[in-house]
């Protein structure tokens, strides 16, 4: 009998149309990991840090996620069931999908770390490990695919810290919401692009988490009160911009 999550994830991949597919995006994370424990606290951690988290707990599973090129990172556990994570990351990039792998492994586990990174892991992290430092790396990877080497996002007077979830105007902290922040960030990853409501959503929510009708648009009236109602520009029918700063 088919687990009822791989029956999902079949649906994800073959009914949802691949136009709706391809538009999601911004900082959506993979991670696959069979053990409950360190699954459920790892994606907790990630949650907590502002990123979107799905959890694949083998590695047919994972493939059936990945076939929809919908995430910018995949944290990969080696010893999976039903397909181990390295055949798992061979498969990956021999299709030529690029998206950085972070790579979990044990501790003795030397030779694993060594076939994971020739097979085209991007880091790993030896098990136990500490979430804050699992996290510095995950940022870390994401500032290397997007060619930021400097922690800070900058736009005008707006700077962002990730590391902290922190960010100020003209010097002046603000505080934002989890989701606020989630969302700023999105924005900032692609100033002057038009982000759809559905490609905001994907920022801020994973698999299972209910959606309310109208988050984006309460979350991004909150911001315009905090950066300037002139920050965030609609642009009916299609989304949300971030208008240039000077």
């Amino acid at each position: 009998m088919v687990p009822v999550e791989l029956d999902r994830l079949r649906w994800i991949a073959v009914v949802l149309p691949v136009a709706f597919i391809l538009i999601m995006e911004t900082m959506r994370l993979l991670l696959v990991e069979d053990d409950p424990m360190i699954g459920e606290s790892v994606q907790k951690g990630l949650r907590q840090d502002g990123f979107a988290v799905d959890w694949a707990r083998d590695g047919q599973a994972a493939e059936l996620a990945l076939a929809n090129d919908v995430y910018d990172l995949v944290v990969l556990d080696l010893g999976l069931p039903r397909k181990s994570g390295l055949d798992v990351l061979a498969g990956l990039r021999e299709r030529g999908n690029s998206v950085p792998v972070l790579v979990l492994t044990a501790r003795d586990a030397v030779a694993d770390r060594v076939k994971g990174l020739d097979r085209g892991a991007d880091d790993y992290v030896v098990k136990p490990f500490d979430l804050d430092e699992l996290a510095a790396r995950v940022r870390a990877l994401l500032r290397r695919r997007s060619g930021r080497a400097e922690p800070l996002i900058t736009h005008g007077d707006l700077v962002v810290n990730p590391a902290t979830r922190e960010a100020s105007l003209s010097g002046t902290p603000l505080a934002l919401s989890a989701r606020e922040f989630a969302l700023l960030e999105a924005l900032l990853d692609r100033p002057g692009a038009i982000l759809s409501r559905t490609q905001l959503e994907e920022r801020i929510y994973g698999w299972g988490e209910e959606i309310e009708s109208n988050t984006v648009e309460v979350h991004i009236h909150h911001l315009r009160d905090k950066i300037g109602r002139d920050a965030i520009e609609t642009v009916r029918g299609l989304g949300y911009r971030l208008r240039s700063r000077p």
